[in-house]
């Protein structure tokens, strides 16, 4: 049986997934959260095998409600199902940990198979989802977004940047941009004064917030 556990404040919503869930013999509806701090509390509490999470709640958010169940209980996979197809919800759930993300208005059968695929470790996406990233993730609608998130940067401070949140040193830096360590130095300084912040660490967690420091060749849809 996949132990399931509801996050989502909307009381018509929980009651047409438990409806689901009851009509499906291998899932197990083990809880159901209204606040993101109450979705943390059970899923440490029940350790189910997936939590359905909304992004929108009251307390926590979803996104951070997400955050703090990676962190404290690895092997809880979380799915959104949500409302929002931005940009902006779909990468900071991502980045949170959410190994799924599909949308309110999905069919049955689809609701159930992400449930299913994300109970068993994988990646899963609703359609629109997908093809959203797989746009986000080409490489001109991705150098298009680091531009938009740092607009006062150059096209080769971006790269510098992106570099400095994946950790490199300006030697590594250096080596992957076929600079000299002194060039990249004059880079970091000139990133630094530009985002006016004062040392790299802060560099590297505005940058990460900002989603740079992945490595796009990795993802798997």
């Amino acid at each position: 049986m996949i132990a399931v556990l509801i996050a989502d404040d909307h009381p018509v919503f929980r009651d047409g997934m438990r409806g689901l869930l009851q009509a499906a013999d291998d899932l197990q509806l083990v809880g159901e959260a209204t606040t993101g701090t109450e979705a943390v509390e059970l899923a440490m509490q029940l350790a189910p095998n997936i939590v359905l999470m909304d992004l929108k709640m009251t307390g926590l958010n979803g996104v951070e409600a997400t955050r703090f169940i990676v962190e404290s209980v690895p092997a809880v996979h979380v799915l959104v199902v949500t409302m929002f197809e931005d940009d902006s919800s779909v990468f900071a759930a991502m980045r949170a940990g959410a190994r799924g993300y599909i949308l309110k208005d999905a069919a049955r059968d689809e609701i159930l198979r992400a449930i299913r695929a994300v109970s068993h470790g994988e990646a899963i996406f609703s359609p629109a989802i997908a093809s959203r990233l797989m746009t986000f993730l080409s490489p001109h609608r991705a150098r298009s977004a680091r531009e938009e998130t740092f607009p006062e940067l150059t096209e080769r401070e971006h790269d510098v940047l992106d570099l400095i949140a994946q950790g490199k040193s300006n030697a590594e830096i250096g080596r992957a941009l076929q600079l000299s360590t002194k060039t990249v130095a004059n880079y970091v300084s000139a990133i630094l004064n530009k985002l006016q912040i004062t040392d790299r660490a802060e560099a590297i967690i505005r940058a990460r917030d900002a989603g740079l420091g992945e490595d796009t060749r990795d993802w798997q849809l």
